[in-house]
């Protein structure tokens, strides 16, 4: 073996320059992602703080969807999606998972019929350790198509603090500069609290992209839909959906099955607020059984982010800019909530960061 031989003066300073200049970049690349370098960019902490104004900061709390009850069981795939994607989770067989049905809002006492929307987030663990997580909601469009108008969308909402309640003309003017909400505005307009998250349908509402095993991409959207649904509504109790779930599933499983939606050439997939047509195929990739509930406060829910650009292996994230905004804020989101719980009383600091793991 020959020793290298020694380094020039003008290779050692051409070394520092190239180190200094990596380190310019990363520190320029996280300003630019913290905001410090554009003020006034839309970013991730303004868009929680937002959140925060217009419901107040309920320590230890998600800061949408606060008000939510775990729930566990399995995917029990059929094989139908496998040949669209190689995600171990399509092969036949069984899949652990553990969800969370909520209702929107950054108020974990909120009564359940002061919105008609449910959502449902589900975490499959693979036998390979990789996760698939996906967050769903009971509507098939979202009212916007971006990070910033979702956020405008928030900044007309907050109450005005003379009366706690938001600003009707603020929302109508919101409103009448964004016709992209026409489907939304269309759908809410029948929706009314539903009596049941186990009667609801969940939909992905943005688009992902699945892998097959020769590396062809099949742009896609998912909704679950129950075995068993009714159009009941609403109940006295403030409380009464996760009281209505515990019952159900003491009385057995509830079932839903999983539609995938393939999309045909042209189909919008970075908008969420479009619709494809009902002539799209579709596949029942399997179902989802969920067996037990446990409350949020203490369930195996309580410590995850359901990020949707969390994906195995056959499933990638499609060019919709609401995909990385909602990463971006549910991390913010979580934590803020983590770092508020280690010093809540009577709570243990933790010592791992269950959000680190695949």
């Amino acid at each position: 073996m020959h020793d290298s031989p020694p380094l020039s003066g003008r290779n050692v300073l051409a070394r520092f320059a190239l180190i200094g200049l990596v380190l310019i970049v990363m520190v320029l690349a996280f300003g630019y992602v913290s905001g410090w370098l554009t003020p006034h960019r839309l970013t991730a902490q303004r868009l929680v703080n937002q959140l925060q104004a217009n419901a107040g900061v309920f320590a230890g709390y998600r800061r949408n969807h606060a008000k939510g009850v775990c729930v566990a069981g399995y995917f029990d795939s059929n094989g139908q999606a496998q040949v669209y994607s190689d995600a171990l989770v399509f092969t036949p067989g069984r899949t652990p998972v553990v969800g969370r049905f909520a209702i929107p809002g950054g108020n974990p006492y909120a009564p359940d019929g002061s919105v008609p929307i449910r959502s449902l987030a589900l975490r499959f663990t693979q036998a390979n350790g990789q996760q698939w997580r996906t967050g769903m909601n009971s509507m098939p469009v979202f009212p916007v198509a971006t990070p910033q108008a979702f956020y405008e969308l928030l900044q007309a909402q907050q109450p005005d603090p003379s009366t706690g309640k938001p600003d009707s003309t603020k929302i109508g003017a919101f409103f009448a500069a964004h016709p992209e909400t026409a489907a939304f505005r269309e759908w809410v307009k029948t929706a009314k609290p539903s009596a049941s998250y186990a009667t609801e349908s969940y939909w992905s509402l943005n688009a992902f992209v699945l892998v097959d095993a020769n590396g062809e991409k099949h742009p896609v959207r998912w909704r679950v839909v129950p075995e068993t649904s009714d159009t009941s509504t609403g109940g006295s109790d403030a409380d009464y959906l996760e009281a209505d779930l515990t019952r159900r599933l003491a009385q057995g499983p509830r079932h839903w099955h999983l539609i995938v939606t393939l999309a045909n050439p042209g189909d919008p997939t970075d908008d969420a607020t479009k619709t494809w047509p009902s002539d799209r195929r579709e596949i029942d990739a399997g179902t989802l059984v969920l067996t037990g509930t446990e409350t949020q406060e203490s369930g195996e829910c309580r410590d995850i982010n359901y990020d949707p650009t969390v994906l195995p292996h056959g499933i990638e994230i499609s060019g919709d800019p609401l995909l990385p905004a909602r990463s971006a804020a549910y991390a913010t989101s979580y934590l803020r909530r983590t770092s508020e719980e280690a010093h809540l009383p009577g709570t243990a600091v933790a010592t791992s960061n269950p959000e680190t793991k695949p």
